[in-house]
């Protein structure tokens, strides 16, 4: 293989087909997705599928919000079923501190049109009622979020892009990226060539070594997260929100008959292992029987490991490198970046193409580290 790209966009999860779909359906031609597993096989795959526009920073709130609107018309628009839950994010909060952050950030969502409120206890366990009050002070709901199918995500996008004349390369490795007096000009691969004067890095945990390829710091870790399924649950309710206790970090919803449970580990490490273990099962069967204690009758059927894309202040990297032409990055989404997909992939097409996105996203340059210039996240699980 020795050809073209107008645009070479490197990953095949929610970021790189998203964005592929967007520049192709805005007219961008030959445009090139490589990925160098399956569709989706990295991250996207191990996702819990949440979807919400319930953050803390004005940024991810209307990522969040544009995305949910494009899953919403995701059946009408890319033609695929996604299987969109809109059940609702339900934040159970234990400390007066969570109490107030939340209440700041409900305070911002409403003005940008989110729909969130904050819930007493009561009415906490009315949407979710595996869960136990005793030390709950309060909840924040928003009833517009959700959950979908992560892999239908990506192939309903891959599917579209190919519509509209992308080619999606499978099981093809970047192997360097050349250039010449500071500009790109091609990509190469096992199979051999492609000459191109642009691309774009949307291949998460895997994003700091495409970035050394062109001499761009991008600070992204890859963290290790773990997911269980459980057995059917007798008279689970259809509408169980995706309940999460902010202060353990427990988190569940329905999957099928059952139930998808995740947590954060505190003692994993930074790297790219994936393979299970039950190293972490002590410290979920603690928050288990502290906030729902039911979940510890249920028998675990099944499970994965993934990995997050951390960066520092665990807050997405969007932009355009300064030091290199047109290379562009969407990454570092530190566990939120399959909910933000949709908004993103039109961002990074606007990026592209010279226009103005619909919200600024200067701010999430990778470039703000070295700036001294973090931008944290709270909301995040």
């Amino acid at each position: 293989m020795d050809t073209y790209a107008s645009v070479v966009v490197i990953g095949g999860g929610v970021m790189g087909t998203s964005i592929a779909y967007h520049l192709a359906a805005a007219g961008v031609r030959d445009v090139v997705l490589v990925e160098r597993d399956e569709l989706a096989a990295g991250s996207t795959s191990k996702a819990a599928g949440g979807v919400r526009a319930q953050f803390s920073d004005e940024l991810n709130i209307r990522l969040g919000a544009r995305s949910l609107e494009a899953f919403a018309r995701f059946g009408q628009d890319i033609g695929h079923d996604i299987g969109l839950r809109r059940v609702g994010y339900l934040f159970l909060l234990s400390t007066p501190e969570e109490v107030a952050s939340f209440e700041a950030g409900i305070r911002l969502q409403n003005a940008l049109g989110v729909p969130s409120r904050l819930v007493d206890p009561a009415e906490a366990r009315r949407l979710s009622p595996l869960i136990r009050t005793e030390g709950l002070l309060a909840a924040a709901f928003s009833p517009d979020d959700g959950h979908c199918t992560p892999e239908a995500v990506v192939h309903g996008y891959a599917a579209a892009a190919r519509r509209h004349g992308a080619h999606i390369l499978r099981h093809t490795a970047v192997t360097g990226i050349e250039t010449r007096g500071g500009a790109i000009t091609a990509v190469t691969t096992p199979l051999g060539r492609i000459s191109t004067g642009t691309v774009i890095c949307a291949a998460g945990a895997w994003s700091r070594a495409v970035g050394a390829m062109v001499g761009v710091d991008l600070p992204v870790q890859p963290l290790r997260r773990q997911i269980a399924v459980t057995e059917p649950v007798p008279g689970l309710p259809p509408d169980l929100p995706m309940t999460i206790d902010f202060t353990s970090t427990l988190y569940f919803h329905a999957e099928g008959p059952g139930l998808l449970v995740g947590m954060s580990d505190p003692d994993e490490r930074p790297g790219f292992a994936t393979d299970p273990h039950d190293r972490w099962i002590p410290r979920l069967a603690a928050a288990m029987q502290h906030r729902a204690p039911s979940l510890l009758d249920l028998r675990r059927t099944g499970g994965w490991a993934g990995l997050y894309e951390v960066t520092p202040d665990h807050n997405a990297l969007i932009g355009e490198a300064t030091s290199v032409s047109r290379f562009l990055y969407a990454t570092g989404f530190s566990g939120h970046g399959f909910l933000q997909g949709p908004a993103v992939g039109e961002v990074v097409r606007d990026l592209y193409l010279g226009r103005v996105p619909f919200v600024d996203v200067t701010p999430l340059s990778a470039g703000r580290f070295a700036a001294d210039a973090p931008r944290p996240e709270v909301n995040r699980v």
